[in-house]
């Protein structure tokens, strides 16, 4: 197995493309009978010169490295031949060779739903992005995202607040943390769940690095929810290439005056589910998975960011009364910015506790 390990780290390392290796693997079997072919044999199934002239220069202080690393407490290197390999990978067109994984394995073999947007969020969004995550989480999902700050930060915290999994997808070498302020965060990730890459220890973050990084976040979930994104930002790109990978997409949709709002409006356009609750995503993914615990009853999964409300939710509804006030009258009377209210406003109207009137009035509603 060693020998096996070995050499998917050469073939990882020499970058050979997934077809021909797709092919070679089902020539030969395995990866230790692959790069002991000859060159020429490489050549005919299609390995690239480049790749050829890798496989055969590759460093022994290299290898020995990597797998100095595995064997360290809960480092693990998955060939894609591995049982530990996720099988929604191996459905991509261009999957990785080998998968650098920190934590626990089990976590990629839970059903995942993604949950991505924008890195300069507004709160509203990252109270979205947290209890969505938690609630999910609670219901049997194993969370992914991409470690950055802003909703991708807030996904992980929400499942971590469930005391359940969740998979940050690195851009980078596994042995690196960027960005450096969520080095306690990727610590805790590593306890609940995973942390996993494609690039070899040592890479650093680079701007070319996270398209790619975005196939595998989308390319290990069943769906994809899109909490909020500018007009052109990466998480339409992960959007995109859900689709294209045959995956669910969800988007939450905004307050046409917050232009993070746009990009969840633009998939909503093309075709996106609409989320106003947790009972939306779960309801679209239960056929997919056999294995989802059954909520106790519909209301528990009928939750958005105001279901445990916080001090602001309390705080604006205090300064609504019943009669019609604007959006910049609500800011001014509860002391919140005009962001935090119309994303607030959407969710209360959402949750039936507030109209929207002529002129762009809000009123709160009286409960029955």
């Amino acid at each position: 197995m060693s020998d096996e390990r070995r050499a998917w780290l050469a073939l990882s390392l020499a970058r050979v493309a997934t077809g021909p290796l797709a092919a070679l693997l089902a020539e030969f079997g395995d990866a230790d009978s692959i790069v002991r072919q000859n060159n020429k044999t490489l050549c005919r199934f299609g390995v690239s010169e480049r790749a050829i002239t890798s496989l055969a220069s590759d460093s022994d202080d290299v290898l020995d490295a990597a797998l100095s690393w595995a064997a360290e407490k809960d480092n693990h290197l998955i060939g894609a031949n591995d049982e530990n390999y996720p099988s929604l990978l191996r459905q991509l067109k261009d999957w990785p060779a080998l998968l650098y994984l920190k934590g626990n394995a089990d976590a990629l073999h839970l059903p995942m739903l993604a949950i991505v947007g924008s890195r300069n969020p507004t709160r509203g969004g990252v109270d979205n992005a947290r209890n969505f995550s938690t609630h999910l989480a609670k219901c049997g999902f194993s969370i992914g995202s991409g470690l950055a700050q802003g909703i991708d930060t807030a996904a992980h915290r929400g499942a971590l607040d469930a005391a359940a999994p969740t998979v940050a997808v690195l851009g980078h070498g596994i042995d690196r943390v960027y960005p450096a302020a969520n080095r306690e965060l990727a610590h805790a990730i590593t306890e609940h769940g995973a942390l996993v890459s494609e690039y070899p220890l040592g890479t650093p973050p680079r701007r070319e690095h996270f398209p790619a990084r975005n196939r595998l976040i989308s390319g290990l979930s069943l769906g994809v929810l899109v909490v909020e994104a500018a007009y052109r930002s990466g998480s339409l790109i992960t959007a995109r290439l859900a689709a294209e990978q045959g995956r669910e997409v969800f988007a939450i949709p905004g307050s046409i005056h917050n232009p993070l709002a746009r990009g969840c409006h633009r998939l909503l356009k093309d075709g996106a589910k609409l989320v106003e609750s947790a009972a939306d995503i779960i309801d679209e993914l239960r056929p997919l998975v056999s294995h989802l615990r059954e909520l106790e009853s519909r209301e528990n999964t009928k939750v958005s960011a105001v279901d445990e409300r916080d001090a602001d939710y309390q705080k604006l509804l205090g300064a609504m009364g019943f009669e019609p006030a604007s959006a910049d009258e609500i800011a001014a009377a509860s002391g919140l910015t005009i962001d935090q209210v119309s994303s607030m406003l959407l969710i209360l109207e959402l949750e039936g506790e507030v109209a929207v009137l002529q002129g762009g009035r809000f009123s709160r509603l009286a409960k029955s």
